[in-house]
């Protein structure tokens, strides 16, 4: 007699078990194997952007080099609050001086008269050299209405002009660039005497003429 043997409720053929819910992934297991790969590519990302970084300061060509910060005269003693730090692309030409130096600046004397804004250089500093070579100083009396006396300061750069007596538009004027020196009080004569450094060719050319003085306000860069 034959004998016919039926699996066993919830198995299979050789005693397997099935389920169907064996072959199913359990809930939240595709995220968490996901989530170390999302870990990594955020740290991917955090080490590129710093790589680039460092790569883009060590290829910047700007350094922090000393400026002058406040008008200083020629024989004075520079202290800290006459300095500032500014940054530039530096030129070979140029013999600034650099931001990490400033202690060593501070109590060295100016050499010839610092304005403010301009950049440090070495040959600023040391025994008094003023005016520089090539350079002289003049006094010009300049009476109301000829210069913007309110705007005039120490480190102003100026055209300076000789108009002669009863000159008409079409008489040339003696004319040079000059940089404001200091800027004395008018006086009860409406005259305010004006202390200029320029070239001494030109400074020469400016005593000697015969006229009224009149300056003329200049840009900066001009």
């Amino acid at each position: 007699m034959t004998m016919t043997t039926m699996p066993r409720p919830g198995t299979g053929t050789g005693g397997r078990p099935v389920d169907g819910r064996a072959a199913v992934a359990l809930p939240g297991t595709r995220n968490r194997r996901s989530v170390p790969r999302i870990l990594a590519g955020a740290l991917a990302a955090v080490l590129g952007a710093v790589v680039f970084g460092v790569i883009g300061l060590r290829t910047d060509p700007a350094v922090e080099v000393l400026a002058v910060a406040r008008p200083v005269t020629a024989g004075a003693v520079i202290v800290d609050a006459d300095l500032t730090v500014v940054r530039i692309v530096p030129d070979p030409a140029l013999p600034v001086v650099p931001a990490s130096d400033r202690s060593t600046v501070v109590g060295q004397v100016a050499a010839v008269p610092l304005t403010p804004g301009s950049l440090l250089t070495t040959a600023q500093l040391g025994p008094t050299a003023d005016p520089p070579p090539g350079q002289s100083v003049i006094a010009v009396g300049v009476k109301t209405g000829r210069a913007p006396v309110a705007a005039l300061a120490a480190g102003a750069a100026v055209l300076v002009l000789v108009i002669p007596a009863g000159a008409d538009t079409t008489t040339p004027a003696v004319q040079a660039a000059a940089v404001v020196r200091s800027v004395e009080l008018t006086d009860s004569a409406g005259v305010t005497v004006v202390t200029l450094q320029l070239a001494s060719e030109a400074a020469v050319r400016i005593a000697s003429a015969t006229g009224e003085v009149a300056l003329v306000l200049q840009s900066p860069g001009r």
